[in-house]
This record gives structure tokens, C-alpha cells and sequence, in this order.
């Protein structure tokens, strides 16, 4: 079957979705990312496509439901890629339940008005010293997000399942955010499940180099100051890495435009 050719594309989330960690000054907020390369893809299969991108850092999951699916349901797409939830994971506590509700309301407006909508399991932290105490809780909210994908009908990337991203090439430094090589994997990931022809291809990285235990404590000390203390104080305080950020395209655009 020929896969449908999308003309308004409409990314909702947090930093997965808005580009953190691929790094491109020239763009918007500074970021490229997954979804500007989908929308890159898609742009050349049409000459009518529009790409928005509402994706905010740092916001969880009830900040981008009240945030940003009204506007994205004004923009009225055809395609809608929405990917939450995984800065609530990682607080002290959360209820799982009663987020995924007002997750699984969301879906549930966006997909009643037509459009293919896509969403995404949270990755597996397993093989991560930092999160693999929340994993747990990680698993749970990935069954969760299934089961609103099959009550809705919609699509699923299963990131979970991604087995690549245990590389820790495929991250950024910062260790919290996907890199170049990790945003390339998913906007394949994102083409596959759509069913659209790409000529995209995973990076085949040769075996990592050991790395001193000396070496990889000065590394983890250094990650420490840079990234994870400036993290914690941002919780601590109330702040959010998002709070003075704007949408990257708050209306349709073509992919990789500088407003």
C-alpha cells in the first residue's frame, strides 16, 4: 500500500521533540532534531506541506496537554506526533494513573478529528546508573502509553524498544538529551511506522573503546558539575529550563526555516 502524503505536520511535546542535544545554531531555539528531519522528509513528497513544532523543554506532561493541543488542534494537521510525560517520571513521586488519563483525553481529541497521531514509549534507562532506579516506573508508564495507543487507534513508535540508544554515542553530553546520531534513529523510526519511503539509514558505530576507570571518573565527575547539579537546582527552585523558550514554529513553516 502507498503510505498517505502528509501536508500539515504538527509536533507536540517536550525537549525530545523540540531538538535538544542536536545542535544547529541556524535554526530556531538553536535545535534541529527528529521531528524537523521527519518533516524534511515529508516536505519533498508534496508542494503543499506546512511543519509546526510546539515542543517546549522541560515541560511535563499536563504543560504540554493544556499548553499545546488547542493551538495544535486550530492548525487543523494531518499528522500529529506527541511525546510526554517523561519529566513526571522522573520527580519524586507521580501519579502514573491519573497523568495517563489526562494523557489518554489528549490523544483522544486529536485523533477524533482525523488526523494520524503518533505517540511514543519513554526509552529504556536500564542500562543508565543515573535512571536506572525510576525504571520501573518507566516500564509501567510504556504499558500505559500502549494501551491508549490501542484504544485510539493510533501509531506507535515503541522507543523502549529501540535497543540502539543503550549507545550512549547516539546522547549528547549532557546525558539527558538525544544527540545527532540518536535524532537520526528516531526520525527513521518515526518514517518506518508511518510507512513512508526515506533514504535514511542508522549510523553503524564501531566497537566503543574501553575507557579507564580513572578516565570515566573524571568524565562522570565533570557531567556531575555541568549537567546533573544545574538539573537538580533547576527542580529545587520551581524552574524550568523552558520557562523564558518559545515554540520553534508555532505555525506552519517549511522544515529547517529560520523565523
Amino acid at each position: 500500500m502507498t503510505a498517505p502524503t502528509y501536508r500539515r505536520f504538527v509536533a507536540l511535546g517536550d525537549s525530545f521533540t523540540e531538538g535538544l542535544g542536536d545542535h544547529d545554531p541556524t535554526r530556531p531555539n538553536g535545535c534541529r532534531g527528529w521531528a524537523d528531519r521527519v518533516a524534511e522528509v515529508l516536505a519533498v513528497r508534496t508542494d503543499e506541506f506546512g511543519y509546526a513544532n510546539l515542543a517546549i523543554r522541560g515541560r511535563k506532561l499536563l504543560g504540554v496537554v493544556e499548553e499545546q493541543v488547542e493551538p495544535a488542534l486550530a492548525l487543523e494537521p494531518d499528522l500529529v506526533t506527541l511525546y510526554a510525560g517523561a519529566n513526571d517520571i522522573l520527580r519524586p513521586s507521580v501519579d502514573l494513573d491519573a497523568l495517563v488519563a489526562r494523557y489518554a483525553d489528549a490523544v483522544g481529541r486529536l485523533a477524533a478529528t482525523g488526523a494520524q497521531v503518533v505517540l511514543f514509549t519513554a526509552f529504556d534507562p536500564g542500562a543508565t546508573r543515573v535512571y536506572r532506579p525510576v525504571r520501573g516506573r518507566f516500564a509501567l508508564y510504556n504499558e500505559l502509553v500502549r494501551e491508549v495507543a490501542d484504544d485510539h487507534g493510533t501509531l506507535l513508535v515503541d522507543f523502549w524498544r529501540i535497543r540502539d540508544h543503550r549507545d550512549q554515542r547516539l546522547w549528547d553530553v549532557d546525558r539527558m538529551h538525544m544527540g545527532p546520531l540518536g535524532h537520526h534513529r528516531v526520525a527513521i523510526e518515526v518514517l518506518d511506522v508511518l510507512g513512508v519511503e526515506h533514504a535514511l539509514v542508522p549510523e553503524v558505530l564501531p566497537d566503543p573503546e574501553p575507557l579507564a576507570r580513572a578516565a570515566r571518573l573524571r568524565a562522570d565527575l565533570a557531567w556531575s558539575r555541568d549537567h546533573l547539579l544545574p538539573w537538580v537546582h533547576r527542580r529545587v527552585t520551581g524552574r524550568s529550563s523552558g520557562d523564558t523558550i518559545n515554540p520553534r514554529h508555532p505555525s506552519y513553516a517549511q522544515p529547517g526555516a529560520v523565523e
